[in-house]
């Protein structure tokens, strides 16, 4: 075999590694796999292993598995389902991530979460459910912990012990280990999707009915400003994707995020992204310093993945110096949240101003604000679409577009509710028609859009 180690050690008599002679009639799955994978590291020629293509390095596995399993461990009972599972994971475990590997693969989890070592959740269709998945113990965790944080140049440890990182596919990363967390590493993944949705899709699932979908790809094609917000994995990115989209390909367009989920399709696109601090805590770029920079790179539209500090004080002089057409998605739960946490941000960042002038900076550089939120069932929907139309006194002034109304639950579980549309002609209406898009004269007439 081409990667076998002709200097590995022999097993012991009769075939088998040296084991408790309390295993011999209580073999457990876990124990069979951890000494199998043992077993092949010793006799693999590990120095080979990287520059392996993977179809050769899945078969070469399989190949010396099956004769590990019939030479050495003909007296562990299992059966052929169970044996094509543990070469498979055996493979997961020598390339990929070990457990987690059929997660990452599966396209209908977004979310991976690992607890401890014995306790994996994933999330599917918006719902969290416990798996039968488990390592072998925290030691086993940190070992593929350390291989996802390895590949990106990071590393995590008693005096880093928490780290963000991306997987090659763009997957987010965050790692937390002990001290800070109790019992024993934490790790989450956001899955990055290979297949980004688009809006026909949002429409599909009834998170948005295709009226609003018509008036999104208007206001992002008539150059609005648009935040949009929302609760954790509630879909902002996804939202932002999909208007994305309708930017026109002849258009710079500048995207500054903390990890890069943004997947743009137009061919002129500078992707930016943070960097942290080093060992020495120097080298951190922040979102702010992207977005200052941005500002000298010539963009046409800057888009902000999330704003989140005092980066949100430039994006907005950029919205009222001429950027317009930007977007940006932020943390809150209602509009009136959202500009709220932008005042809060300013003043993070030192803007010193009263608090009326910085509302009216806020309301001369926002014009749409989109609120989304993952519903008790699961589904995501938007469930308000909100421009803001100036100031009254010291208060930012909004109207309500369209909204969802939640009328209930089915026997199902389902959300029952109707997305409506309130009657309100916005004023932004003229702007885009001036632009030569035209709107439908019943679009904005008060009723029911569609029914769910």
């Amino acid at each position: 075999m081409a990667f076998i180690n002709n200097h590995a050690p022999s097993p012991s008599p009769g075939g088998m590694p040296p084991r408790p002679e309390s295993l011999k009639n209580a073999e457990t799955y876990h124990d069979v796999k951890m000494r199998l994978h043992d077993r092949l590291i010793e006799l693999m020629d590990l120095t080979r292993l990287e520059s392996m293509p993977p179809e050769v390095f899945r078969t070469e596995v399989a190949k010396l598995s099956e004769k590990l399993l019939n030479d050495e461990f003909k007296d562990v009972p299992l059966n052929q389902g169970e044996r094509e599972r543990l070469v498979r994971e055996i493979h997961d475990e020598m390339r990929g991530h070990g457990p987690l590997e059929p997660f990452l693969n599966d396209p209908t989890v977004n979310d991976i979460l690992v607890n401890t070592f014995d306790r994996i959740y994933v999330e599917r269709n918006g719902k969290l459910e416990l798996t039968e998945a488990r390592f072998k113990d925290n030691s086993h965790l940190k070992k593929i912990i350390d291989r996802i944080v390895n590949r990106v140049g990071r590393r995590v440890d008693e005096t880093t012990p928490m780290v963000d990182a991306r997987l090659p596919d763009g997957s987010r990363v965050n790692v937390i280990i002990p001290p800070l967390s109790l019992d024993g590493p934490v790790l989450s993944i956001r899955k990055f999707s290979k297949d980004p949705l688009e809006l026909s899709d949002l429409i599909r699932f009834k998170s948005i009915p295709m009226e609003l979908g018509d008036i999104l790809q208007n206001i992002v094609r008539g150059r609005l400003n648009i935040l949009i917000s929302g609760g954790t994995g509630s879909g902002k990115t996804t939202l932002l994707n999909c208007l994305s989209r309708f930017i026109p390909n002849d258009e710079r367009i500048v995207t500054i995020e903390d990890a890069a989920e943004l997947q743009l399709k137009q061919e002129h696109v500078v992707r930016l992204e943070t960097r942290p601090a080093n060992l020495e805590g120097k080298g951190e770029v922040a979102q702010r310093d992207l977005v200052r920079n941005s500002l000298r790179m010539r963009p046409d539209r800057i888009i902000v993945g999330e704003v989140r500090g005092s980066e949100a004080l430039d994006m907005l002089q950029a919205m009222n110096t001429g950027h317009d057409g930007s977007l940006a998605t932020i943390h809150a739960n209602t509009p009136r949240d959202a500009l709220m946490r932008l005042e809060t941000m300013m003043y993070m960042a030192g803007f010193n101003m009263t608090s009326s002038s910085l509302k009216r900076y806020i309301s001369s550089a926002i014009d749409v604000v989109v609120q989304i939120a993952r519903l008790s069932d699961g589904s995501r929907k938007m469930i308000s679409f909100q421009e803001i139309t100036g100031m009254e006194g010291e208060v930012i002034t909004m109207q309500e577009i369209f909204a969802f109304e939640q009328l209930g639950l089915a026997p199902d579980g389902k959300v029952r509710g109707r997305y409506v549309s309130r009657g309100i002609r916005p004023r932004f209406s003229e702007r885009i028609e001036a632009k030569g898009i035209k709107l439908p004269g019943n679009l904005f007439v008060q009723r029911t859009m569609l029914d769910i």
